[in-house]
């Protein structure tokens, strides 16, 4: 896939090559796991940490059951791989800001953080996304939540976590065909790749309605 990240990965100070996280972020519906697999096998990064698969593995199709007992399962498990130094991905909508303390901690212990983040043209889109979705087996997410962490997700990426990032890239993934980089950064250094669909990211994001 395009905008699959070429640069080789930072290195510490001893030669060591510095460990890496990754987000995959973005509203609901708007296609992360499905892109995950690609962007993690390219980059050799074999831990994916999912809330939602773990849910499934608790409790099957019922996830809004183990919602909670799910994400403390998940933020056990990055705790631990943090604390071993290893390579490892991550997913969430960023709709809450509970996860930059984590990401900037991580950074000032010598991680190098990463967020793939991919977009929709719009929270009904979402909502249909997630339809779609549940239609072909996958887990459901009611349509008020789908909305409220719609503008939330993409206003606290831009204003939040991007800062936060050595490197991001930003994909809109409306057509379902396949996801359109539009833009990308790493150290600082901004890449556009289609001008109007990132102005119109970014107005939407700082002016959320919601």
């Amino acid at each position: 896939m395009k905008g699959q990240p070429k640069k080789a990965p930072a290195r510490a100070a001893t030669g060591a090559r510095a460990p890496r996280v990754v987000v995959f972020a973005g509203p609901n519906g708007a296609g992360k796991s499905t892109h995950a697999d690609a962007i993690l096998d390219a980059l050799g990064i074999p831990t994916f940490v999912n809330a939602d698969y773990i849910a499934r593995g608790l409790s099957g199709t019922q996830t809004d059951a183990v919602a909670i007992a799910a994400g403390r399962i998940m933020l056990h498990r990055l705790r631990d791989l943090a604390a071993a130094r290893q390579d490892f991905a991550f997913e969430s909508t960023l709709s809450s800001r509970s996860f930059a303390p984590f990401l900037a901690a991580l950074k000032t212990s010598g991680y190098r953080v990463a967020i793939y983040y991919f977009t929709l043209d719009s929270a009904a889109l979402a909502v249909r996304r997630v339809k779609l979705r549940v239609s072909l087996g996958g887990h459901d997410v009611p349509p008020d939540v789908v909305k409220r962490r719609f503008a939330r997700s993409r206003a606290n990426f831009v204003q939040l976590y991007a800062p936060l990032a050595d490197e991001w890239a930003v994909f809109d993934n409306s057509s379902g065909d396949h996801a359109q980089l539009i833009a990308e950064s790493a150290d600082n250094a901004t890449n556009v790749l289609q001008e109007k669909p990132w102005q119109k990211f970014l107005s939407a994001a700082n002016s959320p309605k919601s």
